[in-house]
């Protein structure tokens, strides 16, 4: 095509518009080059250097001709393809593809191949833009067909050669007239996936990490005069110790004001009159001035914004639109954003020491992370943990992010995981914007330290008015055992998240479920041994040591409970002293925490401890508080771990439980197993049958399901054999189909409104010839209907075995999930049924089947016989394979799975298909719009 011809018109696809974290933490928007990009063009390629230029041309280029400028900015979107990443509006990188065909460079090049060029600002390189560019243009890439893609790069262009090579695709290369070139697939590999989320990771926690620790910060909306939220803020920074710079803004200020008194912070009407770089800017200005504010500070380079400001989504729809700009516009400059209506941002390192938030003061420092969307929850959880852990048990870092508009939990758990500064995580959730990409950080941020969650707004359509987040069709139970599945700790109340916060970050995790349990109550070591059954611990028989235990006493059992190698964690349950004991020991909390403390610092036991206490004062505050400072090597070295007190054996007990089962998933589940590889299974055949079927319901409806013929013909592309059921509208026409299927036969209903009512006589089973056969025809449909009522169908019978549920299906918010359970009551009338997040591993299926309630039925329960559960966990992976590797099969439902003693058949099957749908979590890179 001459390079001056317009292509053919396309739609503008603004589908491929993305905001993204680039390697430094800034943030750029990536998007399709469009006619009216000549300007930016232009102007970015002035600034790009000639040494970059040469790279790309291969020669001297010094400036863009007009006919240059209409090849680059004209596309059709299909065959030629041009995205631009943009920072304040400006370009300052491109990436283009171009489709080779016949009449192109190769003549012998496939029509599913492309030539890729970039060319990245000199000032922006080493930021991860080419990365971030060559994700987006091999996403277009593979929505357009084109599957390969081809790179010239001159062998001194370096920086080039690594983005490629880099990238984790199957690649090629060669030499040639001294031009290197590059092939390679643009088909997503395990080690590109890897690729993808490592660079992402490192650019979310750098994003988190610039607004945790910036050098200075700025209060924009300081009043003159003490009180009101900005000045409450600028307070909090000074009293904090915060060790950057401060500056007071408001463009309110009086022009010769230069210093805020009796503060002594330097006073600016604007960001941009401080004169020197901002890292951080606090918000506390009237929603309707917020626009103006962001425009000031991204202008003068401003990397972070914690937004107080309310009247946003939580409004309503106007506010929900001006959310949405305001991400928008700070995104543009680069910004990232907490909130708005956020209480704010802490981070107690002695190097920063940043209170950025409406707290009254800096927490001590600690050892555990604390997210939460609520304010008020926030508040009350800083104050719980530092009350409980008498200031020793404190916080590394805390957000409240309001709205989480922009900045969101996914985001600290990322700068979490390899932070060496937090060991637990703890969350407060009200809304999950992205329930599978969470899932997957949550379960490797587990595998390295504990992230405990509590979910506020847990029913549908209970999630705060100022969130934006898929509606999910699953009970909310489902959802806490895809987090267990993760490794999430799910707990219930903000009460448990702190009594697991205590015993998560001030204890070693129990080696296994047993307890010793010691103290001087009777009645409280016996609550406290029901409290760990429940919890299916395995506890030891309670040790009395009596009202008239003194310290000592108690010193010595918890020596020696954890000296016992027949327990794996103690629990100490402690009353008021009495008689004797309470006149020689009047201080009783600070005697027994003294006590207990040496025992645990004398043993070589790494096992942890806990109190359970009745009205012991203050024993909690002792028993938190740091030991007294002692000559050693180390003086300045920090003090060990308190021991952490409840005032109930059932909160104390919960809490050990949760950090049982966390040892034993991180020692099962941490590496969950790998997904099959199966010689049989036809992906490419089962994709054209879905491509062929969702090609013929074009003007259908969204979703549809499939005819029985073509459900089954696509299952068993994947290695699932239904059993074949011939229709039987009448006496004769049964009576064909069972002799073409062969004696014994079943008789069943297929109409919907008797589908998994067998207690209406609508199934007849083991019929032995044709005169049973018409018997029951003539039966069934004078007590139940017309045969064009209920259907009746013929099919070969089954070996006898147990009858489960195989189901699959796409959540809103969970993403694909895979149910199991037993058919009829357990799993209809009792919810007796597991799920797991697709795609299962070996490990997962192995689990899932014995995770059921009912579960015993399949091993042999009162002496039955066992059945094939070696089949149905290959039934599940391979239906975890189908709807993993084909997003457009949206629901499979398997019903009765007849499991046999040997072998299982699978008696009913339905599937529905739906176009692909687009998940935010498996496509390159981007942020979300909330």
């Amino acid at each position: 095509m001459d390079p001056m011809q317009t292509p053919p018109a396309h739609a503008y696809p603004t589908h491929w518009e993305a905001d993204v974290v680039l390697r430094d933490g800034g943030t750029a928007r990536i998007r399709p080059i469009t006619p009216d990009d000549a300007e930016h063009l232009v102007s970015f390629y002035e600034q790009v250097s000639d040494e970059s230029k040469y790279y790309r041309f291969f020669a001297p280029y010094p400036r863009l001709s007009d006919r240059d400028v209409h090849r680059f900015t004209h596309h059709d979107y299909v065959d030629r393809v041009g995205l631009a990443a943009t920072v304040g509006g400006e370009f300052i990188a491109t990436v283009r593809y171009d489709r080779i065909d016949a009449s192109g460079r190769s003549a012998t090049a496939p029509a599913d191949e492309a030539e890729v060029a970039f060319l990245v600002q000199d000032a922006h390189q080493g930021r991860g833009v080419a990365s971030a560019l060559l994700e987006h243009i091999g996403a277009v890439a593979r929505e357009r067909g084109i599957r390969r893609f081809a790179a010239e790069v001159l062998p001194a262009n370096t920086k080039m050669v690594k983005v490629f090579t880099d990238a984790g695709y199957t690649q090629k290369r060669s030499f040639e007239d001294g031009v290197v070139r590059l092939e390679f697939d643009l088909e997503p590999t395990d080690r590109s996936l890897a690729v993808q989320r490592g660079r992402e990771q490192r650019a979310e926690a750098r994003s988190v990490q610039r607004l945790l620790a910036p050098g200075s910060v700025a209060v924009v909306g300081t009043g003159r005069q003490p009180g009101g939220m900005g000045r409450t803020l600028l307070r909090g920074l000074l009293d904090g110790g915060f060790t950057g710079r401060v500056h007071a803004v408001n463009h309110a200020f009086p022009e010769d004001l230069t210093v805020l008194e009796p503060e002594g912070v330097p006073a600016h009407r604007s960001v941009g009159a401080i004169g020197e770089p901002v890292d951080l800017a606090v918000v506390a200005v009237p929603a309707r001035s917020v626009p103006a504010v962001v425009a000031d500070c991204g202008e003068h380079g401003v990397q972070g914004l914690v937004v107080l400001s309310s009247g946003y989504a939580e409004s309503g729809a106007e506010g929900r639109e001006r959310q949405r700009e305001l991400v928008r516009q700070a995104r543009s400059h680069g910004m990232r954003i907490i909130g708005p209506n956020a209480f704010g941002l802490l981070n107690t390192a002695p190097a920063v020491r940043l209170n950025a938030a409406l707290s009254p003061e800096l927490p001590p420092p600690g050892r555990i992370g604390l997210f939460t969307q609520s304010g008020a929850i926030g508040i009350a959880l800083l104050s719980a943990l530092h009350r409980r852990g008498a200031g020793h048990i404190g916080v590394s870092s805390f957000v409240s992010a309001g709205n989480r508009a922009d900045v969101s939990g996914n985001d600290f758990l990322q700068y979490w995981y390899d932070d060496p500064d937090t060991d637990v995580a703890l969350m407060y959730l009200e809304s999950i914007g992205n329930p599978r990409k969470f899932t997957r950080l949550a379960r490797r941020t587990a595998a390295t330290k504990p992230v405990v969650v509590v979910k506020g707004a847990r029913h549908t359509g209970s999630a705060p008015t100022g969130h934006a987040v898929p509606t999910t069709r699953i009970p909310d139970a489902t959802v806490s055992a895809l987090f267990r599945q993760a490794g999430v700790i799910r707990v219930d109340t903000v009460t448990e998240l702190v009594d697991a916060g205590l015993m998560l970050a001030g204890q070693p995790l129990p080696r296994g479920p047993r307890v010793a349990i010691l103290g001087n109550s009777e009645s409280l070591g016996l609550l406290t041994y029901d409290a760990c059954l429940t919890e299916r611990l395995r506890p030891l028989s309670p040790v009395d040591l009596t009202t008239a235990a003194t310290p000592d006493d108690f010193r010595e059992a918890v020596t020696a409970a954890l000296d016992d190698d027949a327990a794996d964690a103690v629990v100490v349950t402690a009353i008021p002293w009495v008689g004797d004991t309470a006149e020689q020991l009047p201080e009783e909390g600070p005697a027994l925490a003294a006590a207990l403390r040496d025992a645990v610092a004398a043993s070589p036991a790494r096992k942890p401890v806990a109190v359970v206490h009745l009205e012991m004062e203050g024993l909690a505050a002792a028993l938190g508080a740091p030991p007294p400072a002692e000559p050693g090597p180390d003086p300045a070295a920090p003090p060990g771990p308190g021991i952490p007190a409840y005032p109930a054996a059932e909160r104390a007990v919960r809490a050990l439980a949760e950090a049982v089962r966390y040892e034993e998933w991180r020692r099962r589940d941490a590496e969950p197993g790998r997904v099959p590889e199966y010689e049989d299974i036809d992906e490419a055949g089962a994709g054209a049958e879905i491509e062929a079927l969702l090609d013929a319901a074009e003007d259908g409806p969204r979703s549809f399901p499939l005819p029985a013929g073509p459900a089954a013909s696509l299952l068993a592309r994947y290695g699932i054999a239904v059993r074949p059921s011939l229709p039987a509208p009448d006496p004769d026409a049964a009576a064909r189909a069972a002799a073409r299927l062969g004696y014994p036969v079943a008789l069943k209903t297929t109409a919907p409104h008797l589908r998994h009512r067998a207690d209406l006589g609508g199934v007849r089973l083991d019929l032995p010839d044709e005169e049973a056969l018409r018997r029951a025809h003539g039966e069934l449909t004078g007590a139940l209907g017309k045969p064009e009522e209920l259907r009746p169908v013929v099919q070969a019978m089954a070996p006898r075995g147990v009858d489960t549920v195989v189901r699959a299906a796409i959540d809103p918010a969970a993403g694909a999930v895979l149910s199991f359970g037993l058919a009829g009551a357990p799993s209809e009338l009792l919810g007796d049924t597991a799920h797991r997040l697709v795609p299962v591993t070996g490990r997962d299926a192995a689990e899932q089947i014995r995770s059921v309630r009912a579960a015993p039925l399949l091993f042999g329960w009162r002496g039955s016989q066992p059945v094939d559960t070696a089949a149905l966990e290959d039934l599940l992976l391979r239906v975890s394979r189908l709807v993993d590797d084909h997003p457009e099969v949206v629901a499979v439902e398997l019903e009765p799975v007849v499991v046999a003693a040997r072998g299982l058949a699978v008696l009913g099957a339905s599937v529905r298909l739906a176009p692909s749908p687009a998940s935010p979590d498996l496509g390159p890179r981007r942020l979300p719009v909330y």
